[in-house]
């Protein structure tokens, strides 16, 4: 059996203020840097090692990665950037509130570009785009690492990790609209031989990944 770990960012300060983040490279909130010194307290508690890890080339996954294998004192992990695990583009919704844009352009309209599968915010991505580039990424990286019997950390963001939840559960369109990751909470998969998911789950007290899967999907709500 291998594990993988999936690990959403912690608060961003675009999250905090409940923006539209995309590619713009916004830092933590102190509540971020709070959140991946939790993620890495527990995955230390349950007895997780890592000598790989895989992030995006933004800063509020990168720091995350570095907070967690610091406060975990693993400082001889291999550390690979590659800018397909990067958040999805929003293209002219970045910087906009979201309630702020619901207001303006509509709750059905708003959650089709946040959630929708094949709808493009303009000049952005949509998640189809995004989960195109992160499978190449796994293809290409992820899946080699895991082979050479690599213990993988990810961290990155959230609609970079539905594409890969995507992937790896074989999801589809409709069923990636409805799944929520929430920040700074590990999400492990264990796979079999053939890389095929056997059981995946948050690493969490007891309600604590269902209420923060909840606030992230009433983001928008007014």
């Amino acid at each position: 059996m291998r594990k993988i770990v999936l690990l959403r960012h912690g608060e961003s300060v675009w999250n905090r203020d409940n923006m539209f983040a995309g590619w713009v490279d916004v830092e933590l909130s102190d509540r971020g840097v709070r959140q991946a010194k939790e993620a890495a307290v527990i995955l230390k508690k349950e007895g997780f090692l890592f000598d790989t890890a895989f992030a995006s080339i933004l800063k509020r996954a990168v720091h995350t990665l570095e907070i967690v294998l610091k406060e975990m004192n693993l400082s001889d992990v291999v550390i690979i950037e590659d800018e397909r695990l990067n958040e999805r583009h929003y293209g002219s919704l970045q910087g906009v509130n979201k309630k702020e844009a619901v207001r303006k352009f509509g709750e059905e309209q708003v959650r089709k570009w946040r959630r929708g599968y094949e709808d493009r915010p303009p000049e952005g991505e949509s998640l189809a785009d995004v989960v195109e580039r992160v499978e190449l990424c796994w293809q290409e990286k992820i899946i080699p690492a895991i082979r050479e019997g690599k213990s993988i950390l990810i961290s990155a963001h959230g609609n970079s990790l539905r594409a890969l939840v995507k992937i790896l559960d074989r999801l589809s369109g409709s069923e990636v609209e409805k799944l929520n990751i929430p920040t700074g909470i590990p999400l492990v998969y264990e796979l079999n031989e053939a890389l095929e998911p056997v059981k995946h789950y948050y690493l969490a007290e007891p309600g604590q990944a269902e209420e923060a899967i909840k606030a992230v999907a009433e983001e928008t709500k007014i």
